[in-house]
């Protein structure tokens, strides 16, 4: 990322602790090693490392006002709507997974993501789809994790 390290880190590390705290009242469920909370805690966790990261780069590399200046091309809308359809997307799926389920949320989502970083959409829908299906049978069929069904519910196995 050429973005402002040190800020955008802050905001990562922000975001990962709220994924964290959220997941906490995930239900557990009886009798498997990893519960419901698994794999957004992963990502929030992610998130957390990520920002940590940016925050001690951006500091390191940046005197304490200038780091707080954005480039240029970062205020550009494009840039800006890429972010926030990130964090937007992170958020939804926190609080929308259960009701809707991971099987059509992550898709929508990911094909959002892409779209949002310029990919063409037909590479965007294939790539989303079969990332989500990878995502789902590497979660949910080899590590037992029970990812959530949503509306698909009486389809689940």
């Amino acid at each position: 990322m050429k973005l402002n390290d040190a800020v955008f880190g802050a905001l990562f590390a922000a975001l990962g602790a709220f994924v964290l705290w959220r997941v906490q009242g995930f239900p557990a469920i009886p009798g498997q090693q990893y519960g419901a909370g698994a794999f957004p805690g992963l990502i929030g966790a992610g998130f957390v490392a990520v920002g940590v990261l940016l925050v001690l780069v951006g500091l390191r590399q940046r005197a304490v006002v200038p780091w707080l200046r954005l480039a240029d091309w970062a205020r550009s809308a494009p840039h800006l709507g890429a972010i926030a359809a990130v964090v937007l997307g992170v958020v939804a799926y926190i609080l929308w997974a259960d009701d809707i389920g991971f099987l059509l949320l992550a898709p929508a989502l990911l094909c959002v993501w892409l779209l949002a970083l310029r990919v063409r959409p037909a590479v965007a829908i294939v790539v989303a789809i079969a990332a989500s299906l990878a995502i789902w049978f590497a979660f949910y069929k080899l590590l037992r994790v029970p990812l959530p069904w949503g509306v698909l519910k009486s389809y689940a196995f």
